[in-house]
Protein backbone atom coordinates (compact mmCIF):
# COMPACT_ATOMS: atom_id res chain seq x y z
CA UNK A 1 0.00 0.00 0.00
CA UNK A 2 1.49 3.83 -1.08
CA UNK A 3 1.44 6.31 0.91
CA UNK A 4 -0.35 9.36 -0.24
CA UNK A 5 2.07 12.13 -0.56
CA UNK A 6 1.24 15.55 1.34
CA UNK A 7 -0.34 18.49 -1.15
CA UNK A 8 1.88 21.69 -1.15
CA UNK A 9 -0.48 24.45 -1.58
CA UNK A 10 1.73 27.46 -3.15
CA UNK A 11 0.64 30.99 -4.20
CA UNK A 12 3.09 32.80 -7.09
CA UNK A 13 2.18 36.28 -8.56
CA UNK A 14 2.61 37.33 -11.77
CA UNK A 15 4.46 40.85 -11.12
CA UNK A 16 3.66 42.74 -14.03
CA UNK A 17 5.19 46.82 -14.54
CA UNK A 18 5.73 48.27 -18.09
CA UNK A 19 4.18 45.02 -19.94
CA UNK A 20 7.12 42.82 -18.43
CA UNK A 21 6.88 40.04 -15.75
CA UNK A 22 9.08 39.44 -12.38
CA UNK A 23 10.55 36.08 -12.71
CA UNK A 24 13.39 34.63 -10.34
CA UNK A 25 15.74 32.00 -10.31
CA UNK A 26 15.53 29.34 -7.47
CA UNK A 27 19.35 29.15 -5.24
CA UNK A 28 21.62 26.13 -5.91
CA UNK A 29 20.61 24.75 -2.60
CA UNK A 30 16.95 24.51 -3.34
CA UNK A 31 14.71 22.17 -4.44
CA UNK A 32 14.91 22.59 -8.26
CA UNK A 33 17.57 24.97 -8.43
CA UNK A 34 18.60 27.22 -11.17
CA UNK A 35 15.20 27.00 -12.24
CA UNK A 36 13.32 30.17 -13.39
CA UNK A 37 9.95 30.63 -11.38
CA UNK A 38 7.19 33.02 -10.52
CA UNK A 39 7.84 34.74 -7.17
CA UNK A 40 5.55 32.83 -4.32
CA UNK A 41 5.89 29.65 -2.25
CA UNK A 42 4.28 27.56 0.19
CA UNK A 43 1.26 28.36 2.28
CA UNK A 44 1.36 27.99 5.90
CA UNK A 45 -1.56 26.40 7.71
CA UNK A 46 -4.34 29.29 8.01
CA UNK A 47 -2.59 31.92 6.08
CA UNK A 48 -5.02 32.87 2.90
CA UNK A 49 -2.94 32.87 -0.76
CA UNK A 50 -2.81 36.18 -0.62
CA UNK A 51 -1.38 36.53 2.37
CA UNK A 52 0.89 34.01 1.45
CA UNK A 53 2.15 35.76 -1.53
CA UNK A 54 2.75 39.38 -0.37
CA UNK A 55 4.96 37.62 2.40
CA UNK A 56 7.11 35.21 0.52
CA UNK A 57 7.59 38.21 -2.01
CA UNK A 58 8.88 40.21 0.91
CA UNK A 59 11.16 37.26 2.25
CA UNK A 60 12.60 36.73 -1.49
CA UNK A 61 12.65 39.54 -3.31
CA UNK A 62 12.10 42.71 -0.84
CA UNK A 63 9.10 44.19 -2.42
CA UNK A 64 6.00 44.87 -1.02
CA UNK A 65 2.61 43.91 -3.28
CA UNK A 66 -0.80 43.96 -4.00
CA UNK A 67 -1.90 41.10 -4.87
CA UNK A 68 -5.38 41.31 -6.96
CA UNK A 69 -7.16 38.75 -8.78
CA UNK A 70 -6.46 35.25 -9.51
CA UNK A 71 -5.29 34.79 -12.90
CA UNK A 72 -4.51 30.69 -13.31
CA UNK A 73 -4.13 27.74 -11.18
CA UNK A 74 -2.37 24.53 -12.14
CA UNK A 75 -1.65 21.23 -10.45
CA UNK A 76 1.48 19.21 -10.64
CA UNK A 77 2.13 15.52 -9.70
CA UNK A 78 5.67 13.36 -9.35
CA UNK A 79 7.55 10.90 -7.41
CA UNK A 80 8.04 12.97 -4.10
CA UNK A 81 5.20 15.93 -4.35
CA UNK A 82 1.80 17.19 -5.00
CA UNK A 83 1.93 20.62 -5.65
CA UNK A 84 -1.50 22.71 -6.36
CA UNK A 85 -0.56 26.34 -7.35
CA UNK A 86 -2.55 29.58 -7.59
CA UNK A 87 -0.81 32.48 -9.52
CA UNK A 88 -2.22 36.32 -9.10
CA UNK A 89 -1.72 39.04 -10.66
CA UNK A 90 0.27 41.77 -8.51
CA UNK A 91 1.61 45.02 -8.55
CA UNK A 92 4.81 46.04 -7.01
CA UNK A 93 3.87 49.30 -3.79
CA UNK A 94 6.91 49.51 -2.58
CA UNK A 95 10.46 48.65 -3.07
CA UNK A 96 12.81 47.40 -6.56
CA UNK A 97 13.61 43.63 -6.19
CA UNK A 98 16.93 42.75 -3.95
CA UNK A 99 18.51 39.39 -4.54
CA UNK A 100 17.36 37.83 -0.64
CA UNK A 101 15.74 34.60 -1.20
CA UNK A 102 16.83 33.72 -5.05
CA UNK A 103 20.14 33.42 -7.00
CA UNK A 104 18.76 36.18 -9.60
CA UNK A 105 15.81 37.87 -11.03
CA UNK A 106 14.49 39.59 -14.43
CA UNK A 107 11.76 41.65 -15.83
CA UNK A 108 11.29 40.02 -19.10
CA UNK A 109 7.99 40.56 -21.99
CA UNK A 110 5.83 37.57 -22.64
CA UNK A 111 8.46 36.75 -26.03
CA UNK A 112 11.33 36.74 -23.78
CA UNK A 113 9.88 33.90 -20.99
CA UNK A 114 10.02 30.80 -23.22
CA UNK A 115 13.66 31.68 -23.50
CA UNK A 116 13.81 30.59 -19.47
CA UNK A 117 13.94 27.08 -18.24
CA UNK A 118 11.03 26.82 -15.20
CA UNK A 119 9.84 24.02 -13.09
CA UNK A 120 7.28 21.45 -14.60
CA UNK A 121 4.18 23.02 -13.02
CA UNK A 122 4.84 26.41 -14.25
CA UNK A 123 4.94 25.37 -17.45
CA UNK A 124 1.42 25.70 -18.60
CA UNK A 125 1.05 29.30 -17.56
CA UNK A 126 4.56 30.13 -19.30
CA UNK A 127 3.48 28.82 -22.42
CA UNK A 128 0.31 30.64 -22.26
CA UNK A 129 2.10 34.01 -21.52
CA UNK A 130 4.73 33.60 -24.44
CA UNK A 131 1.39 32.30 -27.01
CA UNK A 132 -0.23 35.46 -26.14
CA UNK A 133 -3.19 33.89 -24.62
CA UNK A 134 -2.78 34.92 -21.12
CA UNK A 135 -2.58 38.98 -21.84
CA UNK A 136 -0.14 40.97 -19.89
CA UNK A 137 -0.63 44.76 -19.65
Amino acid sequence: MSEVEPIIEVAAGLIIRNGKILIAQRLNNAHLSGLWEFPGGKRQPGESFETCLQREILEELGLTVAVHEQVFSAEHHDAEHHIRLRFYHCTVQAGEPRLIGCAACRWVTPAEISAYPFPPADLPLVHQIASGRHVIT
